[in-house]
């Protein structure tokens, strides 16, 4: 018999305690990749409102701990649009209204003739012209079944519905965009907007012009990529460090549970692996035995717990309010690290009886009873 035969059909012996096993780890492996596809999900959904159409960077305030509490006086914009190297600036200001039954839809306060710059493109009817006038995103539109000319509440008003547009953001097109000035005085946040978007010359050096502003306006704070998202949203590393919090746990519980298998499969097999190192097995073969099983078992996890994940996420989804705010991002680093941690799993968890039973002498597993 192959040696990897032997350890499958090892494993194959005690099916309900190493089914116990795989589920254990595997719902731990299923923690990993929903947080991680949402956690992306979150990333590329914020990277497209930092970098949203023609912008190069975009500019908020320093120290807050989500762009929501950004608060920019106009007057800035104008001034950042007036540095050299600097084609364009636009101010934008964004929060959360409920529209049918979803509280967190996404709503941009914007100037009319800035719509090109974020990258907006009407695909049917026109862009807001007056004061109750918007226009809302493709998905949004099929998600609640509106379109031009119909009526839509925000808070305590009423609005026409003009026009029906598109980004290329799943985020963005599933909320809607009105009058700056209006979003500004429903707000209560009147000469104040929430994000600068700065569009540059061809050929302007984006680093010197970034460290200008922030070097001239110290409480204000430059946005280039998703990298530097912690700048303005501390919750994103909050769930970043939840996200590594959970892996050490699932590595952690998995080790214990793994351990607690192996060592089981090694009292109930004394005496078998007593006559293994009697016929010549060398403890450096049984120590393989034993972690080949170990190792095996969180393997298996692997792809049971990526389904079990990506099906959890999916359920997740069908709540309006989490399909509303979230769109999952399944990539492949969520996937190796589920791998990962299922290695280091069964590394951790099998070593300790891999060694144990390395050391039994022939002699006294064969008087094992």
């Amino acid at each position: 018999m192959r040696f990897p035969t032997l350890i499958l059909k090892n494993l194959l012996r005690r099916k309900t305690r190493s089914s116990l096993t795989t589920i254990g780890i595997s719902i731990g492996i299923a923690t990993i990749v929903a947080l991680g596809a949402l956690m992306s999900g979150m990333k590329s959904g914020m990277e497209g409102i930092l970098k949203s159409g023609e912008a190069d960077f975009s500019v908020a305030q320093s120290g807050v701990s989500d762009l929501q509490f950004s608060k920019i006086a106009e007057d800035r914009v104008e001034e950042i649009e007036a540095l050299e190297g600097v084609k364009k600036a636009a101010g934008a200001f964004m929060t959360f209204y409920p529209v049918e039954g979803n509280p967190y839809t996404i709503t941009w306060g914007v100037n009319e003739e800035d719509l090109l710059m974020f990258g907006v493109n009407i695909v049917n009817g026109s862009s807001f012209s007056q004061e109750y006038e918007l226009i809302i995103g493709e998905v949004l539109s099929k998600d609640i079944g509106k379109a031009v000319g119909d009526k839509l509440v925000l808070g305590q008003e009423e609005f026409n519905i003009t026009g029906v547009f598109e980004t290329g953001s799943l985020y963005q097109d599933r909320g809607l965009a009105l009058s700056l000035r209006k979003l500004q005085e429903m707000e209560k946040k009147e000469g104040y907007v929430m994000i600068v978007y700065v569009e540059l010359e061809e050929g302007a050096n984006i680093e010197e012009i970034c460290h200008r502003i922030e070097e001239t306006y110290p409480d204000l704070v430059t946005i280039k990529s998703v990298v530097e998202l912690g700048k303005v949203d501390k919750g994103l590393e909050v769930l970043d460090a939840v996200n590594l919090a959970v892996s050490f746990l699932a590595i952690l519980i998995g080790g214990i549970g793994v351990t607690n298998t192996m060592i089981m499969s090694i009292y109930e097999r004394t005496r078998e692996i007593g006559v293994l190192r009697a016929v010549g097995w060398r403890r450096r073969r049984v120590l393989s035995m034993v972690l080949g099983e170990s190792m095996l078992l969180c393997l298996f996890s692997v792809p049971v717990g990526s389904l079990l994940g990506f099906f959890g996420v999916q359920l997740l989804l069908l709540h309006p309010i989490v399909g509303g705010l979230l769109e999952p991002i399944f990539t492949l680093d969520t996937f190796v690290r589920a791998f990962v941690v299922a290695f280091a799993v069964g590394l951790v968890g099998g070593f300790y009886p891999a060694y144990r039973a390395s050391k039994l002498s022939p002699g006294e597993a064969l008087r094992y009873e």
